[in-house]
């Protein structure tokens, strides 16, 4: 009965999840179309065009398939710790995922009838069909419903539990739905005004504006991910090697700092932008570098978490722990790979914050090469490696050896492919080779000719890449429909390695608000301001496809 119940309040979380792996099948496909392409194996004649599979793929896997599992993730977690979730958080979130649909018909729609092939960026002056846009201000109700969802949960529990701190996972979930919906505020304002100018209400828009617009979204999109892995990362990944967490007060302010640090971090994605001051630009370089204060804090929890841990499961020696830890489990195994690619991916974010470096490499392939580490290893990875627990939890099933098993086959063929793809990006994109662009030759140019040796990796890394997709979603499709049934616990780490007091004023989520909109107005305020009182000719829409 109790396995029933669980089903029945988790019917969101299951089916959010659900659908995110279709969308990633989906997605994934299309990845497959490029990376053929590009590696010259693959033409694409007819049907949909490269433009709108790169535009379809973006979109999809970007935003649609790491937003439906984040709010069946998160909701689950939220439903756990706070000991369920009322009929009007309910709602909210059903309400929620509605809109979503909505919004994925109209945005797939228009690009699929030829009418919006504008990439996940969709900057102006490319103009896409008014009701792309439309599709896209449904998709950003759905953030703020579940966000308010989560809002009211944390309220209701605070309320009834007066004196005591929020659980951990209820304080994720709090700042990865503040994050983005803090995030997605300067977007929905473009996004407005792009549909007032696709309809011709509006003759031009101020392009550098709308872009401006745009990144205080499209990076916070990438921490909000992240932060969403951290949650595993800190609270998960303990439990699985039977560790403890490291510090409830450290994990508490890593949340806060990147919570409020972010918003204005994206700026560095126009580093190479004109229209901005170099003392603009060297502030913004500070606000990015910021970001990186608390991953360092997390990797020094981490390590710290999983020595302790090695060295209490008999580990001796300067690294004999390494050896202690559950390598063989695949729970684990995912999770500390993807914290493992975030070394590199967070260094390379780091490297771009450099004006010189920027330049160098900011219209080429190496920043798809970061992208995909960034994400498909230290986000997509730990999303893979909560499935095997979580999927079962909701679904009132258990993981069997088969498909535990199959799931390290997955994890071996989703990292090599990855090394492979973005490997190679990287360092193609190094000498040259742009991105956004379908496979050429340029008229046989020797120069573009040097590319072809990396770029057929682009091609065999896509190829193992679909076939891991292919095995996590008959491993997802087998824990919610196949599998025995039987219990499976949800899996948090609650005790701490060191008993301490943690700080009230870290609870005080208005406090932090108000700093995290002061930094956003520091970051924002002089150049917005700038850009619509000496704003440049505005730009008709053009369809460049």
């Amino acid at each position: 009965m109790e396995a029933i119940q669980r089903i029945k309040n988790n019917r969101f979380a299951l089916t959010s999840i659900g659908l995110s792996f279709v969308i990633l099948f989906i997605g994934g496909f299309l990845g497959l179309l490029q990376g053929l392409n590009r590696a010259g194996f693959l033409t694409i004649h007819t049907g949909l065009d490269y433009y709108q599979i790169l535009t379809l793929h973006g979109i999809l896997l970007i935003i649609a398939f790491t937003l439906l599992f984040m709010n069946g993730y998160l909701y689950a977690a939220c439903d756990y710790v706070l000991g369920g979730l009322s009929s009007t958080v309910q709602n909210l979130a059903w309400t929620g995922l509605v809109s979503f649909l909505v919004g994925a018909v109209l945005v797939i729609g228009t690009v699929i009838a030829g009418d919006a092939s504008v990439l996940y960026t969709f900057y102006a002056p490319m103009q896409a069909s008014p009701w792309f846009y439309i599709g896209l201000v449904f998709v950003v109700l759905n953030i703020w419903l579940c966000a308010a969802g989560v809002f009211i949960s944390a309220f209701q529990w605070k309320k009834a539990h007066k004196g005591e701190h929020l659980p951990l996972f209820a304080f994720f979930a709090v700042g990865v739905y503040m994050l983005i919906t803090l995030g997605s505020i300067g977007v929905t304002v473009e996004v407005l005004m792009l549909i007032v100018w696709a309809f011709g209400w509006m003759e031009t828009i101020n392009v550098l504006l709308t872009r401006t617009l745009f990144w205080s979204f499209g990076h916070t999109l990438v921490n909000v991910w992240y932060l969403v892995a951290v949650s595993a990362w800190y609270l998960v990944l303990p439990k699985v090697m039977g560790g403890k967490v490291f510090s409830d007060g450290l994990t508490r302010l890593v949340i806060i700092l990147i919570v409020v640090l972010n918003v204005p971090g994206g700026f560095h994605h126009q580093i190479v932008d004109p229209g901005f001051g170099e003392g603009l630009k060297f502030m913004h370089l500070i606000m990015s570098l910021a970001i990186g204060f608390p991953s360092l804090m997390t990797a020094f929890a981490m390590f710290a978490v999983l020595e302790r841990t090695g060295r209490r499961n008999g580990g001796r020696g300067l690294l004999g722990w390494i050896w202690k830890l559950p390598w063989g489990d695949v729970r684990f195994l995912t999770i500390m790979i993807a914290m493992i690619g975030f070394i590199f991916g967070g260094a390379g974010g780091i490297a771009q914050t450099n004006n010189q470096l920027n330049q160098v490499v900011h219209n080429t392939l190496w920043i798809v090469g970061h992208f995909h580490v960034t994400v498909g290893i230290s986000v997509v990875l730990t999303f893979f490696g909560l499935v095997y627990w979580l999927v079962p939890y909701l679904s009132g099933r258990v993981l069997t050896k088969k498909i535990h098993n199959l799931g390290i086959w997955q994890t071996a063929c989703w990292v090599v492919g990855m090394i492979f793809m973005s490997g190679s990006m990287t360092f193609v994109g190094l000498i040259g080779a742009p991105r956004r662009t379908q496979y050429t030759t340029y008229q046989d140019a020797a120069h573009a000719l040097d590319w072809n040796p990396y770029l057929l990796f682009v091609g065999a890394g896509g190829t193992l890449l679909f076939i891991g997709i292919i095995l996590m979603c008959y491993i997802v499709f087998n824990l919610m429909f196949l599998a025995p049934k039987g219990q499976t616990k949800f899996m948090v780490a609650t005790e701490l390695e060191e008993p301490m007091t943690t700080p009230k004023w870290t609870e005080n989520w208005g406090l932090w608000l108000v700093v995290a909109l002061l930094l956003i107005a520091m970051g924002y305020v002089y150049p917005i301001v700038d850009l619509i009182q000496n704003s440049p000719p505005g730009s008709p829409g053009y369809k460049t496809w």
